[in-house]
C-alpha cells in the first residue's frame, strides 16, 4: 500500500485533545477497568421529548428533503434573534446579522478562512478550546497566546497587550463563560475590549457556548453584544449544544456584525450544504420552548457542582466553585504536572479527567472535571482519586 505524506498542517498539530483522551480511555478499558468519564463536556442528560417530536414531524416534510439554505432557514434565524432579545436584549437582524452552524465548532473552525491571510496574527486567550489556533493556522495564520491567570480572575489582562501587538493582529478570540476554567467576564472587561479592538481595527471572536449553564439567576452571564458598539467589532458563537443537550445534533449559530456574518457565510456556501431543516425545525423547538427545560438542567448541574466541590474540599484538592459552565477548575495535587497526574489517575483508577496543559501553557498546575455523570458516580470519582 502506497504511503502518503500529510500536508505540512495536519503533520504539524499535535493530537486533538480529546481524541487522545478517547484513546487512553479505550486502551484502559480495554483492560477490564471500569471507567468514570470525567474528561470531554459532552452531557449525559437526553434531549427533550418536544425537540425529538419537532425533528420527527419536519423529517416527514418532503420539502425538508433537499438541499436547505446555506446560511440557514429565515425561520430558524429568526427564532435565534428572537431568542437574543428575548435572553440578552440584544436586536438582531435576522437576514443579515444571523447564520445558521452545524455546531458552533464548525463556525469557529471556518471563520478564520474569511478573514486571515498567511501570516496575519491571531490574538488567543489560552487555556483555550483548542480549535481556535488550529482554524487559524489552517488559514495560514500566527497565534500569538494571551495567558489567563488565576490572578486576574482568568479574564486577558487587555493593558498588558502593547501597541504593536493590537496593531498588528487581525482579531482576538475569547470565551466566557471560559472553557475550561469556567471564568465569567464582566461588562466592563468586554466594554474596554470592544474600546480596543475599535481602536486598533481588530476582529473580536467571542464564544458564548456555556451562557445558559449558570447558577445565580440573579447574575447571569451576558452576551458582548449587549455592549454598546460591540456590533462594529464583533462576531459571537453560540450553539443548541449545551443549552439542550443537542451535541450530537450539530446546530448553532454565529450572530453579530453583518459583514463579519457575509464573510463567514461566504466560506459556507463553499464548503458545506446548510443543516438538515428537519433540525432547524427542531432547533426553532428548542429556542421558542426550551427555557423551562434549560432551567431543569441548570438545577441538575448546581447539585452536581456542589457535590463534586464538597468531596474536592474533603479530600484537600483545591479547585475554583464556578458560577457557569459544567466544568470545575482543579489544581493538580504538589510535587504533579498536568498530564502526569491525569494519566496516573486514568490508569490506577479508570477515571477521565482533562489535563489542563492540554488547552495550553497556563493551564499546566490544573485539571478539568466535566460535570456530565450523575451524583454518584461524581462521589465515586472523586472517592478513587483521594486514595491514590
Amino acid at each position: 500500500m502506497s504511503d502518503f505524506k500529510l500536508a505540512d498542517r495536519l503533520s504539524t498539530l499535535p493530537p486533538y485533545l480529546f481524541a487522545a483522551i478517547d484513546k487512553a480511555k479505550a486502551e484502559v478499558a480495554a483492560k477490564g477497568m471500569d471507567i468514570i468519564s470525567l474528561g470531554i463536556g459532552d452531557p449525559d442528560l437526553p434531549t427533550p421529548d418536544f425537540i425529538i417530536e419537532a425533528l420527527y414531524e419536519g423529517a416527514q416534510k418532503p420539502v425538508n428533503h433537499q438541499y436547505p439554505s446555506y446560511v440557514g432557514m429565515l425561520a430558524y434565524r429568526q427564532a435565534v434573534a428572537d431568542w437574543y432579545k428575548q435572553r440578552f436584549d440584544v436586536d438582531l437582524d435576522a437576514a443579515t446579522e444571523v447564520v445558521s452552524l452545524i455546531g458552533s465548532k464548525e463556525g469557529i473552525a471556518h471563520f478564520p478562512l474569511a478573514y486571515v491571510n498567511p501570516g496575519d496574527v491571531v490574538l488567543v486567550a489560552t487555556p483555550n478550546y483548542p480549535v481556535y489556533g488550529i482554524a487559524t493556522e489552517f488559514a495560514g495564520g500566527t497565534v500569538e497566546y494571551l495567558p489567563l491567570l488565576e490572578e486576574n480572575d482568568f479574564l486577558v489582562d487587555l493593558e498588558a497587550i502593547d501597541d504593536d501587538t493590537w496593531a498588528k493582529a487581525k482579531m482576538i478570540f475569547v470565551c466566557y463563560p471560559n472553557n475550561p476554567t469556567a471564568a465569567t467576564a464582566t461588562k466592563e472587561f468586554y466594554d474596554r475590549l470592544i474600546e480596543k479592538a475599535k481602536e486598533f481595527n481588530v476582529i473580536v471572536v467571542s464564544d458564548a457556548a456555556y451562557t445558559e449553564i449558570y447558577y445565580d439567576p440573579d447574575n447571569k452571564p451576558i452576551s458582548i453584544l449587549e455592549c454598546e458598539g460591540a456590533k462594529d467589532v464583533c462576531i459571537e458563537f453560540h450553539s443548541l449544544s449545551k443549552t439542550y443537550n443537542m451535541t450530537g445534533w450539530r446546530v448553532g449559530m454565529a450572530v453579530g456584525n453583518a459583514s463579519l456574518i457575509a464573510g463567514l457565510g461566504k466560506i459556507k456556501e463553499n464548503v458545506d450544504s446548510g443543516i438538515f431543516q428537519a433540525v432547524q425545525e427542531a432547533g426553532i423547538a428548542a429556542l421558542q420552548q426550551g427555557e423551562p427545560y434549560a432551567e431543569k438542567f441548570r438545577a441538575i448541574y448546581k447539585e452536581r457542582r456542589d457535590v463534586v466541590c464538597a468531596a474536592l474540599s474533603k479530600v484537600g484538592i483545591g479547585h475554583r466553585v464556578p458560577d457557569a459552565s459544567f466544568y470545575i477548575w482543579c489544581n493538580t495535587p504538589e510535587g504533579y504536572k498536568s498530564s502526569e497526574f491525569v494519566t496516573n489517575v486514568l490508569k490506577q483508577t479508570g477515571v477521565v479527567l482533562t489535563p489542563g496543559n492540554g488547552f495550553g501553557t497556563p493551564g499546566e498546575g490544573y485539571f478539568r472535571i466535566s460535570l456530565t455523570v450523575h451524583n454518584d458516580l461524581l462521589e465515586e470519582a472523586v472517592s478513587r482519586i483521594s486514595k491514590l
